[in-house]
Formats: C-alpha cells, structure tokens, sequence
C-alpha cells in the first residue's frame, strides 16, 4: 500500500529532527571526506582552489603597494597611510613599503601545498584555514584542533573564504617582526629561492623549511606564476 504524500512529508520531517537533535546534544557532525584521489589528482584540485585565489590577492595586494608607494613618493597627503602604519606596526614610510609589497606568489602558493597538505588537511576543509594560521583569540571565528598541546586546547583561525585567508596570509608576513629580514630581502629581489631561505621562524622547521619550499617550488614549477 502506498503512503499519502502527506504522511511521507511528516515521516521524513520527524526523521530529520530526530537526526538534527542527535548533532546538537552529542554536540559533533562528521566532517565531509574528501574522495580517494591519485597524487596528480590532488595536485591538480589544489592548482584549481588555491592559484587563482593567490593570483587574485597578489594582484590587488600589488595595485595598493603601487598607489602607497606613488603617493609617498610625490608627497601626498593621505589617511589611509597613517592608517596602514598603525595597522602594521611601521613608524616610517620605507617601513610601511616593505610590509605593503607582496612577495612572489610561488612562495605562497609552495607554503600553502606544505600548510594544508595540498588543500586536504582538515583545518582547510572546515575553516579554509591555508596556511595553518593559529588563534588566541576567543572572540573571533576559529576551530579546535583534535589534539593538545600539553593540557592546552590549540585553535586555528576560521576563515570565510580562502582568498581571506590568503589575505590575512600576507598581512602577517607584512606586520610580524619574526619576518622582518624576510621583509628587507623582499626589497632587493623577488628570487624566490632567496627569499625562502628567510623564512625559518615560519616553521618549526627552522632553515629546514626554506629548503623544503625552494624543493616544491621547483618540481612543482611554481615560479612560473610569477611571470605573469
């Protein structure tokens, strides 16, 4: 005997109740998965998501390090400069260059592959979290990690989207004094296999980490993004 529509409708209402309250009181949901993938498929579903979100914040990043810059250059007056040195942390214009201009997209691109596993690690699957940015802040939108730290609760920051986490990316790079010889070598070249070798306070890895981008890079070609 076949059911009234309006009895399926009731019964598959009840149904997606019973499951919705099943997730608030364990207080969990399980995760998406990701589908079993070849290293090329990966690789290619990582191109797809991530390059043109850094070509993207790269070159809107690059358009306001050139108006900064013109602006300081002919003397002007302007708001958003102070604004942009309190913002950070710079007390001169030359300071407020170096923070302003990107570094080449192969970098953020190779560290973004190492940061997310190649953009299945779960922190970039439930929080576009790319670059394994942590939080220490309570306030702002952020998830838990499955393990501690010692009896302490480590939490990585949620982002809306991944261009914003590629934004707030650069931002730290630009602000941190952790990579304030990284910022000054950005001034005098754009190689980036000179400027990885900055980037040890990055990693736990110390010098090790300049030498794992400067290999991704390479194999990966990652450097011709930045020609275009």
């Amino acid at each position: 005997m076949q059911l009234p529509s309006k009895k399926i409708n009731i019964i598959l209402t009840f149904i997606m109740l019973i499951i919705i309250a099943s997730v608030i009181y364990t207080g969990t949901q399980k995760e998406p998965e990701l589908p079993k993938m070849t290293v090329q498929e990966k690789k290619a579903r990582f191109r797809a998501l991530i390059v043109p979100a850094v070509e993207n914040v790269y070159t809107s990043l690059m358009t306001r390090y050139k108006k900064i810059k013109t602006a300081i250059d002919t003397g002007e007056t302007n708001a958003e400069i102070d604004k942009l040195k309190v913002e950070y942390k710079a007390t001169t214009n030359e300071q407020l260059l170096m923070a302003l201009k990107p570094h080449p997209k192969s970098i953020a691109i190779a560290q973004a592959a190492i940061e997310s596993s190649w953009a299945t690690s779960r922190f970039f699957r439930i929080a576009n979290n790319v670059f394994g940015v942590w939080s220490f802040n309570k306030d702002e939108p952020r998830v838990a990690a499955l393990k501690k730290r010692g009896d302490k609760t480590i939490w990585v920051k949620k982002y809306g989207s991944i261009e914003e986490a590629i934004y707030d990316y650069y931002r730290t790079v630009g602000r941190s004094g952790a990579f304030a010889q990284f910022r000054q070598t950005r001034m005098q070249t754009n190689n980036p296999f000179i400027l990885v070798t900055k980037l040890d306070h990055y990693s736990e890895k110390g010098s090790l980490y300049g030498k794992e981008l400067t290999a991704i890079i390479k194999f990966n070609k990652f450097d011709k993004y930045d020609a275009i």
